[in-house]
Formats: C-alpha cells, structure tokens, sequence
C-alpha cells in the first residue's frame, strides 16, 4: 500500500501564503481570503508549538506518530490499529504517544490550526478523532471554501464558537510556526511519508497492529 509521500521543502511558501486567513469567506478558486491577516504575532516571536501526548508522560516507552489529516492511509490506522494502540498500551499507561502533524497540503495545515487553537491536548485528540472518522465528508469535493465550512461545521459539533473559529484561521503566525515547526521535525528524524512512526528513536512504517504489539511489548519487557 501506498502511503502520501510529504511535500518538497520548496512547497511550504506556497502552502502558508495560501493558508486563507478565513475571518471570511475564501475565494473560492484560490482558497485565500481578501485583506489577509499578517503572519506576525502582536510581540514579534513566532508562537511556541508543543507536542501533543496521550498516555504515560514518565514512560519508559515513546511512540511518535507522524501524519497528515488529509492521508487516507492514516484515517485508516487510526479506525484500526491506533484503537488497538490506545486501549492496550496507551490507557494503560505503558507508553507515551506523541501526534505530530504533517502538512502535504492547505486543508491538513486549517484542520490543524482548529485542533491546535485551544492548546488544549484534550480538544486535540478528540477533534483529530473526528477529523479521522469524517474526512471523506470534510474533504468531499476538494472546493477550498467548501471544505473550510465543513471544518467549521466539525470544529462546532466540538464545541468552538464563530469567534474561535475566526481567531484560529486568522492566525498567520501559527501557520507559519507550524509549518517550520513541520519542517523540522521532517528533515530530523527523516520522515518522508505516512503514516510513520517513531518507537524509542527507531523509525518503523505503517504495520498491522500485531506487529506494533511485537515491538512495544520487546521494549517495554
């Protein structure tokens, strides 16, 4: 099976200065949004992003998934072995899990920037569930001011408000933050599609849950 391979490092410019600042409504042929905010934060530092973890901060044992909201491939793992993953490994304490976004495309970086605008790793993971489970829908038709008004409709089923909505997709600073943020953590640990994964610093593909299982147990021991 074949996983989406991640964007040239050339592509970001493109992506983030097509990040549409949706206060209102794009255009829809080009997904940007008239009188863009500017992609400066009010003090002039880039925000901080931080890891968002499930599980056992103090576990001896560290998975970090890299994936894109718009991969089918990870929609996939997170229905089937990440719910394996969860209830057997992560609820019970036995390893960290780390989520880092990656961005292939403008609507990945929207949803995270929704998912990321509460800093909040409880929202996080409940909306990057729902991203998961509806992504045929949110994504149906590729229009650019369809698929923000259907992350509109997703991210209020989760509890935001038009104003929230407004601030997170206004927030250029964030975009850009993200996708440097994005970059980096891409070109150190040599992550080139997805779904990967990181397993105490060893980079592994995408694998039927039986294997996950193989490693984590060898490790945790």
């Amino acid at each position: 099976m074949k996983r989406r391979m991640l964007l040239a490092a050339g592509g970001g410019a493109a992506l983030v200065a097509g990040a549409g600042w949706f206060v209102s409504r794009p255009d829809p042929a080009t997904g940007l949004l008239p009188g863009a905010a500017s992609a400066q934060s009010s003090d002039g530092a880039a925000p901080e992003i931080v890891d968002m973890v499930l599980g056992n901060p103090d576990a001896s044992v560290e998975v970090i998934e890299y994936a894109s909201y718009t991969c089918p491939h990870c929609a996939t793992f997170h229905a089937d072995q990440f719910q394996q993953i969860k209830a057997n490994y992560i609820d019970e304490g036995k390893i960290r899990f780390v989520y880092r976004e990656v961005y292939f495309d403008r609507p990945g970086l929207w949803a995270s920037m929704i998912a990321r605008s509460q800093d909040n790793p409880e929202f996080f993971f409940s909306f990057t569930s729902m991203l998961y489970e509806r992504q045929r829908e949110w994504l149906a038709g590729g229009d650019p001011a369809a698929i923000v008004e259907q992350l509109r409709r997703l991210a209020k089923v989760a509890g935001l408000d038009d104003a929230a909505l407004d601030a997170a997709l206004s927030d250029g600073a964030k975009a850009e933050a993200l996708y440097t943020w994005y970059q980096d953590n891409a070109q150190r640990d040599g992550i080139n599609s997805t779904p990967s994964f990181l397993i105490d610093g060893r980079a592994y593909g995408n694998m039927p849950y039986a294997e996950f299982a193989d490693i984590l147990d060898a490790r945790i021991g």
